[in-house]
């Protein structure tokens, strides 16, 4: 009897043990047994030391150290973090998102810079708020994006895209369906030091593309980048992609120099006061054009009741702005 009991005991001992946290040795039985258990789920859940790292793509074959990494990317993510917090931390979305500043606000970005070098030097002397965007193929962009954002301004790759017809955006350009976008991706973003996140230069044709856009949503979710869209064609879906992957994401509302001429020029400036009064916020695209640095230069030294803030902070308002109207 005595025996029988201490086989007993010592087979109840085992199994704890087995239960509790098994050897690596025995790890199958331990897994074996918790799958028998009444009320456990069949599916180990994964340490922490087991969560599949899952590399993007463009980098070789073989992931390395310094390989961008995506734990598990969201497919149905549709708001980036913060404004998820904001949605979640209030009793109801109007009383959790209000801005903590309602006067209107205009954002201002001057692309195509570093291939001009005297229209980029214009460009940086301008208010610390406009946001500036170096092309990454010019030879100067590294440092002179290092020397904008030293001077305080919110930085972005104007990164190259294929356009509709014969245009050619310059080297490096992402391509619809092409396979190595994560790779170019990564060579445009690695031009431009300090950038907070990218616009695209052409692209009529890449950012109508969905499925094309899903590794530029991916590079720039893994490294907390935002996307702005110049709108270069009206059915763009940069936007739409970019959300799916908690990317934060809107597009401009003006261009400033379409047409080269003091009189266009402030006539764009005013519809662009005009669209920040009504909506709260509007965001321009310029050029290092003479006219257009000139006239905006003397143009933000005076009062035209609205706040300039950078593109990241009018894209923010924007998202919010989406939301509240989703909302009612």
């Amino acid at each position: 009897m005595r025996r029988h009991f201490a086989d007993g005991a010592l087979a109840i001992l085992f199994l704890v043990a087995l239960i509790l946290g098994a050897p690596s040795a025995v790890s199958g039985t331990g897994k074996f047994v918790q799958a028998l258990l009444p009320g456990e789920t069949k599916t180990p859940a994964l340490q922490a030391s087991e969560v599949a790292r899952l590399p993007l793509s463009g980098f070789g074959a073989e992931p390395t150290r310094y390989t961008p990494q995506v734990l598990f990317p969201a497919r149905t993510h549709i708001l980036p973090d913060w404004l998820r917090l904001r949605l979640t931390s209030g009793s109801s979305p109007s009383s959790s998102i209000a801005p903590a500043r309602t006067e209107p606000a205009i954002a201002i970005c001057i692309d195509d810079l570093g291939e001009d070098l005297a229209g980029t030097d214009k460009a940086i002397a301008l208010p610390r708020n406009v946001t500036l965007s170096f092309l990454p193929f010019a030879d100067a962009t590294p440092f002179l994006a290092q020397e904008a954002e030293r001077k305080g301004h919110e930085v972005l790759a104007h990164v190259p895209m294929e356009a509709v017809g014969p245009t050619d955006p310059g080297p490096m350009s992402l391509k619809v369906g092409s396979p190595d976008i994560a790779a170019l991706l990564s060579w445009n973003i690695a031009r431009v030091p300090g950038l907070s996140g990218i616009n695209n230069h052409e692209g009529s044709k890449f950012t109508t593309d969905a499925q094309s856009f899903v590794p530029v949503a991916e590079q720039l979710a893994a490294r907390h980048l935002f996307f702005f869209d110049s709108r270069t064609i009206a059915g763009s879906q940069a936007i739409r992609v970019s959300h799916l992957f908690g990317v934060m994401s809107a597009g401009r509302d003006v261009f400033l120099d379409d047409t080269l001429s003091e009189a266009a020029i402030e006539g764009e400036l005013a519809d662009l006061v005009d669209h920040a009064k009504k909506y709260g916020v509007a965001i321009a695209i310029g050029h290092p054009h003479p006219e257009t640095l000139r006239i905006l230069a003397a143009w933000l030294s005076q009062d035209h009741g609205v706040r300039l803030v950078p593109v990241s902070e009018a894209i923010r308002r924007k998202t919010e702005r989406s939301v509240l109207v989703a909302a009612d």
